[in-house]
């Protein structure tokens, strides 16, 4: 598997979860303005190839920070975590918790209860926030101050066990969309 270049990097920003949106879209426009290929039409094939190629890199570094559970995987690898679906925590309370609301979400389905559909995803909606929240923290306090070994191998663990858990939480989000369109 190809490694793709490191996206705070590749964009000049610092290490973190908490991104301005407008200001990633701003820096991304920014580079993407300096590669552009008409500031390199005069240019040999070789320098428009690596203009153009860098503008991927550009692009792809802002998808991949513009996402919260893509920028997470950038970060634990940043901070060289590994954060391989592998390499990401097994919550067996959070599997069974998830595996609860997915039988929920069948019943609603197979009753056609679009209300109880509704309370369903408005609850994973506030679970997501309170994820993102709780990400947010927990990668502010490994790129702050430097913790001793034992704070950062607990933050990783955590960072990894709530990047897990919003993953679940965005398909479940996913499940009910696909059964609104059903209905």
């Amino acid at each position: 598997m190809v490694r793709m270049a490191n996206p705070f990097e590749t964009l000049g920003l610092a290490p973190a979860f908490a991104i301005d949106p407008a200001r990633l879209e701003q820096r991304q426009r920014e580079l993407n303005r300096a590669v552009h290929p008409d500031r390199h039409a005069g240019k040999s094939s070789a320098e428009r190839r690596q203009a153009l190629s860098r503008a991927m890199d550009i692009n792809l570094a802002y998808r991949t920070l513009r996402d919260p559970a893509s920028r997470a995987v950038a970060l634990l690898e940043t901070l060289d975590a590994g954060a391989s679906e592998e390499a990401a925590s097994s919550d067996l309370s959070l599997l069974g918790e998830m595996l609860e609301q997915r039988e929920r979400l069948e019943e609603s389905r197979r009753e056609r209860d679009l209300n109880r559909l509704h309370e369903l995803a408005a609850g994973m909606a506030e679970r997501e926030q309170r994820v993102l929240g709780d990400l947010e923290r927990a990668f502010a306090g490994l790129l702050g101050a430097a913790p001793d070994a034992v704070e950062r191998a607990l933050g990783l663990q955590e960072a990894r066990r709530l990047l897990s858990e919003l993953r679940y939480v965005r398909r479940f989000s996913e499940e009910v969309s696909a059964i609104e369109d059903e209905f």
